[in-house]
């Protein structure tokens, strides 16, 4: 059975940012549009056939999608009557390859997608599908963040009446295994999930032909579209030693506990791995080139979440550059920087961030066009320079988040195949950094809101939790919200404490939603809880008034504290 064909969203070539379709409901809508559409432009692909449907439910709901006018992108090649393999060609099975795919075929398109075998530790030749998110990323290291909190968790009981004949002990190997084996789970299920799609799955590493033919392992595909969401590599920089050094993919997947480590960086993942290191016991050294952790987040939530990690036991060498790695005759490590030479370290780890992985994807040879540092530049609908290629995800060193690579492939698929041009929305996103203890925010820090807004008030509290009345330990909570002065929308809050993500997930819909001061304060706390916090500060610790914000457009991307 065929379905009939309706245009769908085309960007030209010659006006890289715009767009046209024949839709009469997009006609509209581009009036909205950053630049004016040329009617030129306008016109109406030949069709080309659906897969079979080789059962009776596939059927109805294909029927169903024609209704509402689901089919193909259009081909920006010369002759659009052209056959091609694929409607849709993904390198790269990571969160947002995936949920473009899925999406795109439940809409009707003929998907495939490539990706590389899995390994724990990645390279030029092993991946895995489910990508850095799942295989050796956010999951993985959650897990080991678990694992690792236990010894505090064990420290705290002893004041609530605890004791234990023995001292607890943690054997590494047990949970290597078990975080392997859910690893494997998750790449199996995510697998199923392209195969109930009706997604195509290939094994192999993916390179870009021509704007429309992809090679795997030497095969060659057609496609009307391409997208490309192969994520981000670990960055090691270029010193002597270097080759000692391990990264964040090596450290989750390590053969015994280190005994002493210098974690060189001081952006998320850094702390996040401090803390790790931390709870098993480690000796614990981080080396950061600035004065404090976390760059581009709010600088109160720097300081207290810096502090509170010194706390428990955590050595910040603060302005420090690494220059070298020797390695001893005992096999341990020292690292050089620009104030002296620590020794003795069984580990370094480089948490210096992450670099778009596009090497030896053909990108060059067919005019995709890249940032310095290799991102690929795309337009507010995730269109490269070559119209018939995509790209979603951290690749494109937008806000290097998972659930924002979802939000993109999602807009992407209705972008091209539900007739639906879907920008992804940026605002108000929510992000955590899993450090101990662990930060959850949404919107902005207080230095961006200055900047954008000029005139705000900030409410603040700094406590001591309830859990820690009888611990007796010095475990502290930060709670912060940010508030428009002339509207009284809260614009951001932030939080630095036990379940802090969890929190500040539930309050995102709120600040999403542009909730004001007044809205949080009629609402109901729930006792005793640190949340309700937000919902019971009266009184503003201090109110900035800078006047108007600077005439400075800010993009939407950069209304994300610390990504």
């Amino acid at each position: 059975m065929a379905a009939t064909y309706t245009p769908k969203l085309r960007f030209s070539s010659s006006s890289y940012f715009s767009t046209t379709t024949t839709s009469t409901t997009f006609l509209h809508l581009s009036k909205h549009l950053p630049l004016p559409l040329s009617s030129s432009f306008f016109r109406t692909p030949a069709p080309s056939p659906l897969r079979a449907l080789t059962t009776p439910r596939r059927r109805l709901n294909h029927l169903f999608r024609r209704r509402f006018t689901t089919a193909r992108a259009e081909s920006s090649s010369p002759g659009n009557g052209a056959h091609f393999d694929y409607d849709l060609f993904t390198i790269g099975a990571g969160s947002g390859g995936v949920r473009a795919s899925r999406f795109a075929a439940n809409f009707g398109a003929n998907v495939a997608v490539c990706e590389l075998p899995f390994a724990t530790i990645s390279s030029d030749s092993a991946g895995g599908v489910g990508g850095t998110c799942v295989l050796r990323g956010c999951v993985p290291k959650k897990l080991l963040v678990y694992s690792s909190k236990y010894a505090h968790e064990f420290e705290e009981s002893h004041g609530f009446g605890w004791s234990y004949d023995t001292e607890p002990k943690h054997d590494w190997s047990t949970l290597m295994a078990n975080k392997n084996a859910e690893l494997q789970c998750l790449t199996g299920i995510y697998k199923n999930i392209l195969k109930n799609a009706n997604v195509e799955l290939i094994e192999g590493r993916g390179k870009i032909v021509d704007p429309h033919t992809v090679d795997v392992n030497g095969k060659l595909y057609s496609t009307r579209n391409i997208l490309i969401s192969v994520g981000g590599r670990p960055f090691i920089p270029d010193i002597p030693g270097r080759e000692y050094a391990i990264d964040s993919d090596a450290a989750l997947d390590l053969p015994e506990r280190p005994k002493k480590i210098a974690i060189v960086g001081g952006g998320y993942i850094a702390v996040e791995f401090a803390g790790i290191f931390n709870g098993f016991s480690s000796d614990v050294h981080v080396f950061i080139r600035q004065k404090q952790v976390l760059r581009g987040f709010d600088e109160e939530v720097r300081d207290f979440v810096a502090k509170q990690m010194a706390v428990r036991g955590i050595e910040f060498h603060t302005e420090e550059s690494p220059q070298a790695i020797v390695k001893s005759a005992d096999g341990t490590l020292s690292l050089r920087t620009n104030k002296g030479t620590v020794d003795g370290f069984s580990h370094v780890m480089f948490a210096t961030g992450r670099r778009p992985n596009t090497k030896n994807l053909g990108l060059e040879a067919v005019g995709v066009k890249m940032k310095d540092n290799g991102a690929i530049e795309v337009n507010e609908y995730s269109q490269t320079s070559v119209p018939s290629i995509w790209a979603v995800g951290d690749v494109t060193d937008r806000v290097n988040l998972t659930p924002v690579a979802l939000m993109e492939g999602a807009a992407l698929a209705k972008t091209l195949f539900a007739n639906e041009p879907t920008k992804p929305d940026y605002r108000a996103v929510p992000s955590a950094v899993f450090s101990q203890p662990p930060i959850g925010q949404v919107g902005l820090s207080e230095e961006q809101a200055i900047e954008k807004y000029g005139d705000i008030d900030v409410y603040t509290a700094n406590f001591r939790p309830l859990k820690a009345t009888l611990s007796g330990l010095p475990d502290r909570v930060f709670m912060k919200l940010i508030v428009c002065a002339k509207t009284n929308k809260v614009i951001g809050l932030l939080m630095c404490g036990d379940d802090s993500a969890e929190i500040a997930q539930g309050f995102a819909v709120a600040v999403k939603a542009g909730l004001t001061k007044a809205d949080f304060d009629a609402t109901i706390g729930i006792h005793p809880t640190a949340a309700e916090e937000f919902v019971t500060m009266r009184t503003p610790t201090r109110q900035i008034r800078n006047g108007p914000p600077k005439e400075k457009k800010q993009p939407d991307v950069e209304a994300v504290a610390g990504a």
